[in-house]
């Protein structure tokens, strides 16, 4: 997949200029995290999906665990799958508390992105995955709220490929949004953050 370094680096910058800001609400306790803390972030406020079932989704669907929010598409060749493969692999690392770690997929991809092939390919990854699925105006509404960009890339005969933005979005039990991920970053500080979250409850 061809990532788009350009919007890549201009998203990270604008949110690398909201760390340390520490904006959580009265009686909240404040961590220090590896990745980049963008807590009282103005945007990735709502998510409003359909899952594959066609059952309308929200944030608040999943109060109560840290919820890991990712935008992919099923035929992404190397960053969708590692991604997902990294959180599996937290979610078991975390033992028992690994029920408390919920991780969303909302495909970019709908026109080739089947209910039944979202189904397939988050099993793959085992429990504690959801996917969604919009109209492509629900999509980009969603996206626009995450500020993640995904455009297609003409193939040959008529294929595609999709760019996008690579990073995941972290939200506490209280379904607000507290972290930004980076793709291919140290999935052991990850862990680390997703433990923090989980056990500040």
């Amino acid at each position: 997949m061809s990532l788009s370094r350009r919007h890549v680096l201009a998203g990270s910058l604008s949110l690398l200029a909201l760390a340390g800001c520490d904006r959580l609400s009265p009686g909240s306790k404040a961590l220090t995290f590896n990745s980049t803390d963008i807590t009282g972030a103005e945007f990735a406020r709502r998510l409003e999906l359909p899952d594959v079932d066609g059952q309308p989704r929200t944030l608040a669907d999943w109060k109560g665990k840290v919820t890991v929010v990712f935008f992919g598409y099923t035929q992404c060749p190397d960053v969708c799958p590692t991604t997902m493969a990294d959180l599996a692999a937290i979610r078991k690392s975390l033992g028992a508390d690994g029920d408390k770690l919920q991780s969303v997929f909302v495909t970019i991809d709908p026109e080739r992105d089947t209910p039944e092939i979202l189904k397939a390919y988050v099993a793959n990854f085992g429990p504690g995955f959801t996917a969604l699925r919009g109209t492509a105006d629900q999509t980009a509404a969603a996206a626009k709220e995450f500020k993640v960009f995904y455009a297609k890339v003409p193939g040959r005969n008529g294929s595609y490929t999709m760019d996008h933005s690579a990073a995941s979005f972290v939200f506490d039990p209280a379904g607000r949004v507290r972290l930004y991920v980076p793709y291919g970053g140290d999935s052991k500080k990850f862990a680390a953050d997703l433990q923090q979250l989980v056990k500040a409850g």
